[in-house]
């Protein structure tokens, strides 16, 4: 938990839960449960027996440990803030039952001073989730009577709703594609959740990726496109003409892109004919200093005031 973050595309994180279960490539040297092996081993029990070491790579290995009490921590931050929910799992594992779900949803719904971004790896099971709760507030009052709060939701004149604003207007879902593969099987189901900012996260990117067959009309249909490279000691590459295409593909469609990093393995063509690792000083590829001009892209999607 920290109300403060070295992700450059948010401003905290807020981990409810932490475990996970590998699904796809894109989870092969996952920091989170590299991190979670380090915090066990630091003695935080949110993060015992999560891990296990597999072909010489620390992953999880399908428990989750829930924390009751981080579920109402971003009620006690006044200061508005875009907040990373869950950067240690994914709020749609499937061991996170939708009554438990409901009551961050609550959370969130609350505490309009702040942007809550949700990314996850099961799109699917989001669009079921969110097409079970519908438009109605009951789900809401009844999961925030749960955590101890009455929910009122009301407009500008004060007037209470029956029914909250949908899709609720400080909530961006997001999911995570690393190839053409994952964005034709998760893509879809992003599309059918409804969502003030529907984002998408190309990290780490492991191979080109078509953007453009999931427009209409010459528009993307999402709000904000996050792309970067792979860190860590075990990176693998990525081609740097991989992101310029994503940067391109999001500029025709008049869609912000936000290029967080290069990665720990950066090479130049398709092919990966020629690397760039003894050129770029940052270890994560992160310093746009180093990068050409066109790939210094770090755009964001206007939001509600």
């Amino acid at each position: 938990m920290s109300s403060s973050t070295n992700i450059e595309w948010t401003d905290a994180s807020w981990n409810i839960f932490a475990g996970c279960t590998p699904v796809s490539a894109g989870c092969l040297n996952c920091y989170a449960a590299t991190m979670a092996h380090r915090l066990e081993a630091m003695g935080q029990k949110k993060y015992k027996g999560l891990t296990v070491l597999n072909n010489g790579h620390r992953t999880f290995n399908g428990k989750i440990n829930l924390d009751s009490d981080a579920i109402t921590i971003p009620l006690r931050w006044k200061k508005p803030r875009r907040i990373f929910v869950n950067s240690m799992s994914d709020l749609f594992h499937e061991r996170s039952t939708f009554e438990f779900i409901d009551m961050v949803f609550a959370v969130m719904a609350l505490c309009q001073q702040h942007t809550f971004q949700v990314l996850t790896k099961r799109p699917k099971r989001m669009a079921e989730y969110l097409q079970r709760t519908g438009k109605s507030i009951e789900f809401l009052e009844s999961a925030a009577r749960e955590i101890g709060y009455t929910f009122k939701f009301t407009d500008l004149d004060g007037r209470t709703h029956g029914m909250v604003p949908w899709p609720i207007p400080n909530i961006w879902l997001g999911t995570s594609v690393e190839d053409q593969q994952t964005a034709d099987s998760r893509i879809p189901h992003l599309l059918d959740c409804p969502a003030a900012v529907r984002f998408l996260s190309c990290e780490p990117l492991l191979g080109a990726i078509n953007l453009r067959l999931f427009s209409t009309g010459g528009l993307l249909n999402t709000h904000l496109v996050i792309v970067g490279g792979e860190s860590g000691p075990c990176a693998r590459q990525c081609h740097v003409d991989w992101i310029r295409s994503i940067i391109n593909q999001c500029k025709n469609t008049n869609v912000p892109v936000f290029v967080k990093q290069l990665g720990a393995n950066p090479v130049l063509g398709f092919d990966g004919g020629i690397s760039l690792k003894d050129l770029i000083k940052d270890r994560k590829g992160g310093n746009p200093e180093e990068w050409s001009n066109d790939l210094r892209v770090r755009e964001m999607p206007e939001v509600r005031k």
